[in-house]
C-alpha cells in the first residue's frame, strides 16, 4: 500500500490563499485611433451647420485697364447649408442590488460592468464615425474624390494618388489592419519598406510622412475594403468630430451616466447615452481608395 503523503496538498491549501484577480477583459476593444487623432469640436443644442461660400460669380483681374471699371467681387453664401445633428449611441444595464451589495470586493461589480459597457458604447461611436449612412466618412466622400486601385493590392502608386487627390495638408491615412499589412506587403515588393513613427507610444507605419493608422471599423467584404485619407482640423477646413459637452451625468465628453432607479427585481439600472457625429467641412478633406485586395501574396 502507497504511503501516504505527509504534507498538505496543494488544492487543499488554496483554500487559504487568495487570489489575485483582474478586471474583466473585453476581448472586443480596440486603440479606437480614430477617436483620438480627430479633432473634437463642441456644438450647442446638438446641431453644427456647415457654411460654405459659392464663388462661381467672383471677377479678379491682374493689372486691370486704369481707364476700365474695377471688378465686382461676390462671395454668395449657401442658400440651405447643410446641418450635422448629433446622433446617440445608447444603451442600458442592470446590477441587482444583492450582487452589488454583497460582491463588492475587491472590485465594484458596478463600476466593473459600467466600464464594460462605455467600451463596447465608444466601440460602436467609432463604427459609426466611419459607416453611418448619414455622417459616416465612408459615406461622405465626394465622388471626385474617389480614386481605384489599379490591380487591386494597395501599392505605393495607389497610395500616392490617393495623396495627390486630398493634396491639402492631408494628416493620416485610416485603413483596415489588414489593408496595412497588404500594403507593407506590396513596398517590400518593390523594395521601398515604408518608414516607422511613433504616436501615442505605438508604432505606425508610414508612407510619404503620413502615418497609416490601423481601424477595423473598415470593412472588409469578399477581401476587398477601402483606405481613407483626412485632412483634419476646423482651420485647414478638413474633417472634425462633433460633441455636446455639459450634459447632465457626463463621465466624459459627450458621455452621460444616469440612474435610472430600482425595478421591481431589485436591480439599479443605468442609461448610458454617448452623443457624436462628424463633419466634412470641405469636400476635398477626404479621400477614398476603393477596391482594395487584402489577400494577395508574394512567393519569395
Amino acid at each position: 500500500m502507497a504511503d501516504q503523503p505527509s504534507f498538505i496538498g496543494e488544492r487543499a491549501a488554496r483554500q487559504l490563499s487568495n487570489t489575485t484577480k483582474t478586471p474583466p477583459q473585453w476581448r472586443g476593444a480596440s486603440p479606437r485611433w480614430l477617436t483620438q487623432m480627430l479633432p473634437w469640436v463642441p456644438v450647442e443644442a446638438g446641431v453644427y451647420r456647415v457654411n460654405q461660400a459659392l464663388d462661381d460669380k467672383f471677377e479678379l483681374r491682374c493689372t486691370p485697364d486704369p481707364a476700365a471699371s474695377l471688378p465686382v467681387g461676390l462671395s454668395d453664401y449657401e442658400a440651405q447649408p447643410r446641418e450635422y445633428v448629433l446622433s446617440s449611441v445608447t444603451t442600458t444595464i442592470a446590477v441587482h442590488t444583492r450582487v452589488s451589495d454583497l460582491f463588492r470586493s475587491p472590485m465594484d461589480q458596478t463600476k466593473e460592468q459600467l466600464t464594460l459597457a462605455i467600451d463596447k458604447l465608444k466601440e460602436k461611436q467609432e463604427d459609426e464615425l466611419i459607416n453611418n449612412a448619414s455622417y459616416g466618412l465612408i459615406n461622405n466622400a465626394d465622388p471626385e474624390m474617389r480614386v481605384k486601385t489599379r490591380k487591386g493590392p494597395p501599392t505605393p502608386d495607389d497610395m500616392d494618388e490617393l495623396i495627390a487627390t486630398v493634396w491639402k495638408e492631408p494628416s493620416f491615412f485610416l485603413a483596415h489592419p489588414k489593408a496595412i499589412a497588404a500594403f507593407g506587403r506590396e513596398c517590400t515588393r518593390r523594395g521601398v519598406p515604408p518608414p516607422t513613427a511613433t504616436m501615442f507610444g505605438a508604432p505606425f507605419l508610414t508612407w510619404r510622412g503620413l502615418p497609416l493608422v490601423p481601424c477595423d471599423k473598415l470593412r472588409i467584404k469578399d477581401n476587398k475594403t477601402n483606405v481613407l485619407l483626412l485632412r483634419t482640423g476646423e482651420r485647414k477646413r478638413g474633417v472634425v468630430g462633433l460633441f455636446q459637452p455639459g450634459l447632465p451625468g457626463e463621465v466624459s465628453p459627450s458621455l452621460s451616466v444616469r440612474m435610472m432607479g430600482i425595478n421591481a427585481q431589485g436591480a439599479t439600472q443605468y442609461l448610458l447615452s454617448l452623443y457624436c457625429s462628424t463633419a466634412v467641412l470641405v469636400h476635398d478633406a477626404l479621400g477614398v481608395l476603393e477596391g482594395v485586395t487584402v489577400n494577395h501574396y508574394y512567393d519569395y
